[in-house]
């Protein structure tokens, strides 16, 4: 009966041997856990509840008239973006009482609100100070210029935090963002709309500092702040050693080689 077995036994354990040693891996295509809920859960704190009373400003209601214009009156949930970003700029943040309002005047479940501000990073749904930085890292900016490790490591020292932090004046909230399209004149930052580019340790720390120190100043004592932009000296991407093609008419229907 065992030598009957036997074979059966072996041909079982040689089968089993590979798939125990086998070593697992991890394919490409599937994205790390998120252990974070911040992007996607409400939390009541004090200074973010439905508690908190909310109202567009009466400028800001001119503004609503015109955009709901844009859209059919059946179809005025389409204007849910625009009226988020409103309330942002009115509020400081995309709190639960702007989305609350906001779903309110477009007559939608508040619900449907709510996935749109969690989806969209654009709305930052926690308070953020006067200033934003938010620092490009994309491969591009990582490449180019002096590349944007050295610029994040400038800002972090320079302001004392580190990223998702806001210094404790609550001028500045720092955060690493991924590609926001101008790779050409990288390394790059965003600050609230403006952006500046073609940046070296030395010129963000003198940006940083010149913001900061034009939030309490106002008329001709406020310092001067540079301009959005190339903080290099060129006025947009164009090559710092000149104009390099299109230096002569494009071939095309009225002009075709000689030997043609």
């Amino acid at each position: 009966m065992a030598s009957r077995l036997s074979p059966f036994l072996l041909r079982s354990a040689a089968r089993a041997i590979p798939r125990v040693a086998r070593p697992q891996a991890r394919a490409f295509s599937l994205t790390a856990c998120r252990p974070s809920d911040t992007l996607s859960v409400h939390r009541n704190t004090p200074d973010n509840n439905p508690d908190i009373p909310f109202k567009f400003s009466e400028q800001n209601e001119k503004v609503i008239a015109e955009i709901l214009k844009r859209y059919p009156p059946q179809y005025k949930k389409a204007a849910v973006m625009p009226l988020l970003d409103l309330g942002q700029r009115q509020h400081g943040f995309t709190s639960i009482s702007v989305m609350n309002e906001v779903a309110r005047r477009l007559e939608m479940p508040p619900m449907r609100v709510y996935e749109v501000a969690s989806f969209y990073t654009m709305y930052n749904r926690t308070p953020v100070g006067k200033f934003f930085v938010q620092a490009c890292t994309t491969t591009p900016c990582q490449l180019g210029g002096c590349g944007s490790d050295v610029i994040v490591k400038a800002i972090k020292e320079h302001l004392g935090i580190k990223q998702g932090e806001t210094t404790a004046d609550g001028l500045f909230t720092f955060i690493e963002v991924e590609c926001l399209g101008a790779c050409v004149n990288a390394p790059m930052i965003q600050i609230n709309d403006d952006y500046y580019e073609d940046l070296t340790p030395e010129t963000v720390v003198e940006l940083l500092t010149a913001l900061k120190a034009s939030a309490g100043a106002t008329g001709a004592s406020a310092p001067k702040v540079p301009a959005p932009g190339p903080l290099s000296g060129r006025q947009t991407c164009e090559n710092s050693a000149g104009l390099t093609n299109l230096t002569e008419e494009p071939w095309g229907v009225e002009k075709t080689r000689s030997d043609l």
